[in-house]
């Protein structure tokens, strides 16, 4: 049995549907809360539901038949203000998990996040020896820069470490299951709702010189690649290590509108309107992630393209009646 924390959430219920449709056993560990983040299990076979101030208590009495441990549970809100709870969910959690995996011999892969790279000023190389260069600038990033260094200083220190470790930076997430996540979605669902009405999408203007409207850009990553990512992990013992997770190939935000429209088979109409002042002092122009690591201990697929993607998220998944895996 795999344990999924934040196996209700985003990307943890693509890991779910993913090893579930694999023939794993899958439990999960999550809050569900009043909105409808259930559903984003509805279809899948899950072994069992922990609820997280329970995990303890079931990981003693079901340590035996676990096999692995992913750890995506997180808040992962870039503006949540109690840096207190963050640290306690994002750090002192994924301390406890990484401590019983190395006592009980359990494999774990955690999510890491492109956030830890701030503004980007040092790059997006994912060499652990660069962690200490790297600025984040909210709190969330800050939380998972924090458990990065904590494992390379534990490791370094010579302590206990679980039998397998990988941490994932994951960049631009998008697609199915993310619909609970508000004004923290991808770009692609946000606006899909304007494109399927036939109006215009709205994206930010560019501030500088050297970058067009629409210009500004990112390695968007569709979650199903980041689902066989942990896959292939799971099936690879050997590979231990801190890794970016996006298709290493940045695009531009016109770029997705433009994919946006054309998965709708329509003409694109884009409108530009000022970045908001609050959001321009620490505005990215440009992410990309490395991915000569992952590639070197072995993971050969290719990443979905954004324009597939894209095609397959609006005409599989938000078109239809039922969006949810």
């Amino acid at each position: 049995m795999v344990l999924v924390t934040g196996g209700a959430g985003f990307i943890g219920s693509n890991i779910v549907a993913a090893l579930a449709g694999n023939g794993e056993r899958v439990a999960v560990c999550d809050r569900l809360r009043e909105a409808d983040k259930w559903r984003n299990l509805s279809a899948v076979p899950v072994t069992d539901l922990v609820p997280p101030a329970g995990l303890p208590e079931w990981l003693a009495a079901n340590a035996a038949a676990i096999e692995a441990i992913v750890h995506m549970g997180a808040i992962s809100s870039t503006t949540e203000r109690d840096v207190d709870l963050i640290v306690e969910v994002n750090f002192r959690l994924s301390q406890a998990l990484w401590r019983w995996c190395a006592r009980e011999g359990k494999p774990l892969i955690y999510a890491s996040s492109a956030a830890t790279y701030g503004a980007g000023e040092q790059g997006f190389d994912d060499d652990p020896r660069r962690l200490p260069l790297l600025r984040p600038l909210n709190p969330y990033g800050w939380s998972k820069q924090l458990f990065d260094r904590w494992v390379m200083h534990s490791l370094a220190a010579g302590e206990d470490a679980p039998p397998q470790w990988v941490g994932l930076k994951f960049f631009n997430v998008y697609g199915p299951n993310e619909y609970h996540k508000g004004t923290m979605r991808s770009v692609v669902a946000q606006k899909y709702p304007l494109a399927a009405a036939d109006r215009a999408v709205t994206l930010f203007r560019s501030h500088r010189a050297d970058v067009p409207d629409g210009g500004q850009k990112r390695d968007f990553i569709y979650v199903r690649d980041c689902a066989r990512v942990v896959q292939w992990l799971l099936a690879h013992r050997e590979v231990n290590g801190l890794f970016n997770l996006g298709t290493g190939r940045a695009r531009s935000f016109a770029e997705l509108a433009q994919a946006l429209f054309a998965a709708l088979q329509r003409p694109a109409r884009i409108e530009y309107i000022d970045t908001p002042a609050a959001l321009l002092a620490h505005y990215q122009y440009f992410t990309e992630a490395r991915m000569e690591r992952l590639r070197a201990v072995g993971y050969r697929e290719p990443f979905t393209s954004l324009e597939d993607g894209v095609a397959d998220y609006v005409q599989r998944y938000l078109s239809q009646p039922d969006p949810y895996l």
